[in-house]
């Protein structure tokens, strides 16, 4: 059972649907649940607005929070569609097993989001591009400073409108000093402080011209592994490389469904690492022809041009890129406009 308490009323008709920053405004509705006495409780549904936490909250001393990210789409036919939610639940709750926080049940995940996006439903747009981000987040919220794991905390999931992503070009520097994550660290996980520690170094490789960083090895930096928020690819000839998962590289949703694309279409493809100077000299080469990323909010990011220990490179213009063409390919069956044949759409009902 989930407790509804609907909002008096709606701040629908105050937003400008055309013209949303991203992750800025928010529906009238979320979702809380607290855990406590050693069981989650009853999730309730209430209006989005503050939430009361002492200042001794762990979240706010220890970083105990994981995050995921979603979309909802709605079809021409007004049906709501969630994509490949499951792997969302599995991730989530991987990234609390790894922070020492308690799991949360799979019938309360999902009764709860699909009743808030069906009491939420107008805020979800038709139209392809538009979309309903959907940010589900578990902290600790129990007062006190001693330095260890918290017996309480809160899952919420809040919901953003949101329009087709677009960044404009995007050039990306190849990290040689910083890294995201470390073997036997948390950087498969979506814990909150893997995001927290990137801004630095990122706010540096702006300053130099840049959008985004691919992180390398925290060993030797010799090879690649992410790009920002994003998984990232390289398309070298007609084959297309991305690096494995690991502890250090977080299992991307769209990145495993690109992949699960490239073999339906025949593209060849090899998850191994890739190195630093691989992709240096394929584009030193002209054999480099596409990079792009991929991830929940922005689906497939291509990126024009990298740098590396000073020296700039420029990626060539494709009519006919992969990322264009996966990003159509994944949209179409998003918004229900495309055989699924994977099983991928989840309709909420």
């Amino acid at each position: 059972m989930i407790d509804i308490q609907k909002a008096p009323s709606s701040k629908l008709d105050q937003v400008n649907f055309d013209n949303l920053t991203f992750g800025q405004v928010f529906t009238d509705h979320m979702m809380e649940c607290d855990f406590k006495d050693g069981k989650w409780q009853k999730p309730i549904i209430k209006e989005y607005g503050p939430i009361c936490l002492q200042p001794s909250a762990r979240v706010f001393h220890y970083g105990q929070a994981v995050f995921e990210g979603m979309k909802a789409y709605k079809d021409a036919d007004e049906r709501i569609w969630l994509f490949r939610p499951d792997q969302n639940f599995e991730r989530i709750n991987k990234s609390a097993k790894r922070l020492a926080i308690p799991e949360f049940p799979k019938e309360y995940f999902f009764n709860a989001l699909g009743e808030l996006l069906k009491i939420d439903k107008a805020w979800i747009k038709q139209g392809f591009g538009n979309s309903l981000y959907i940010r589900p987040f578990v902290i600790a919220s129990e007062a006190g400073v001693s330095a260890s794991a918290a017996n309480e905390y809160k899952f919420m999931i809040i919901c953003s409108p949101a329009q087709a992503y677009y960044s404009g070009e995007v050039r990306v520097k190849f990290s040689e000093k910083y890294s995201r994550a470390a073997d036997g660290g948390v950087g498969f996980a979506k814990a909150a402080g893997n995001y927290g520690a990137q801004f630095y170094p990122t706010n540096l490789a702006k300053e130099e011209g840049y959008q985004q960083i691919i992180w390398t090895d925290a060993n030797s930096h010799e090879y690649l592994e992410e790009a920002g928020t994003m998984n990232i690819f390289f398309r070298i000839g007609d084959k297309l490389i991305t690096a494995p998962t690991s502890d250090r590289i977080l299992d991307g949703v769209t990145r495993k469904s690109v992949l699960t694309l490239a073999e339906e279409y025949n593209i060849e493809t090899e998850v191994r690492r890739v190195s630093v100077k691989e992709i240096v000299e394929a584009a030193e080469k002209g054999e480099l022809k596409e990079m792009f990323g991929s991830g929940t909010a922005t689906v497939i990011n291509p990126i024009v041009g990298f740098g590396h220990k000073g020296k700039k490179f420029e990626l060539p213009k494709l009519e006919d890129s992969y990322a264009r063409f996966f990003k159509d390919k994944l949209m179409k069956i998003q918004y229900n406009e495309a055989e699924d044949k994977f099983g991928w759409r989840y309709e909420v009902k």
